[in-house]
């Protein structure tokens, strides 16, 4: 049986991984700062036969990354995979979002997964399994930028630049790492939402409503991803396409065509 720690799993992209591998067999580790949730998450697992347990952890404290690592230790010895997921969302152009808004989401959708990379690796090096992975959850916002989000497209291509780093220091040890980048589907990211632009907003809302693509659907892309042993996972066809072209265009006219279809996204200065 797996040993998988999953962080931000009391919701959301979370949650649908956390069923989706205990479906396949892994024992869960759901964490979360949401106890109501994390324990929803584990009723629901062990509703389905499943194996689960929860334990909280804010990834923004040295001292709770700390606190699960030692839990871990005990409990299981060893770990097999860590799904980096908990997230959180900004939108605002750049002079309209604040310096504390920036150390927000940088706190949580970086620092916080690099902390616990780092607390995790000792036990990912113990463990026995065939397979031993860490799974990054970035965003398509992380490889094809959009206005009017700069601080949250900073953060998760921050967080694949991460992965990139870590996919070639950890690979002589067996580790495999990956990137997912999903773009909007039905999840409540954006209840997490700080801006203070109420367009962007509406937009961001408009965006997930109108996505028609379950957090279901995108966990078991992930789950095919990681198994094909992939770094960089794409989830929506769109996605595909935009990267492609950002790579094979030239970047000006690839910047040209993004300025041309989200000029109604941006707030010109008065």
């Amino acid at each position: 049986m797996k040993k998988i720690l999953i962080t931000g799993a009391g919701s959301g992209l979370g949650r649908a991984l956390a069923l989706r591998y205990a479906k396949a067999g892994g024992e869960i580790c759901v964490c979360d700062v949401n106890k109501e949730g994390g324990d929803e998450t584990v009723q629901l697992i062990n509703n389905l036969g499943g194996s689960a347990f929860f334990l909280d952890c804010d990834i923004t404290k040295q001292w709770d990354v700390d606190k699960l690592s030692i839990a871990l230790a005990e409990r299981w010895g060893a770990l097999d995979m860590l799904i980096n997921n908990a997230g959180v969302a900004t939108a605002g152009q750049l002079e309209y979002e604040s310096m504390e808004q920036w150390q927000w989401v940088l706190e949580i959708n970086l620092l916080g997964h690099v902390r616990m990379t780092k607390a995790m690796l000792p036990l990912l090096r113990k463990s026995q399994s065939a397979q031993k992975d860490i799974v990054n959850i970035a965003s398509q916002a992380g490889i094809t930028a959009a206005p009017g989000m700069g601080s949250y497209c900073v953060s998760k291509a921050a967080m694949v630049s991460l992965s990139e780093t870590s996919h070639l220091e950890l690979a002589p040890e067996g580790i495999h790492v990956s990137a997912v980048c999903p773009a909007f589907f039905d999840t409540n990211l954006n209840k997490s939402l700080r801006t203070g632009d109420e367009k962007m907003k509406s937009v961001v809302d408009k965006m997930i409503k109108k996505s028609g693509i379950s957090a279901d659907s995108i966990a078991d892309k992930v789950y095919a991803g990681v198994n094909a042993r992939k770094f960089m996972i794409l989830t929506h066809k769109q996605g595909i396409k935009a990267y492609r072209m950002k790579r094979f265009l030239p970047i000006e006219r690839y910047l040209a065509m993004i300025k041309k279809r989200t000029a109604k996204f941006v707030k010109p200065t008065t």
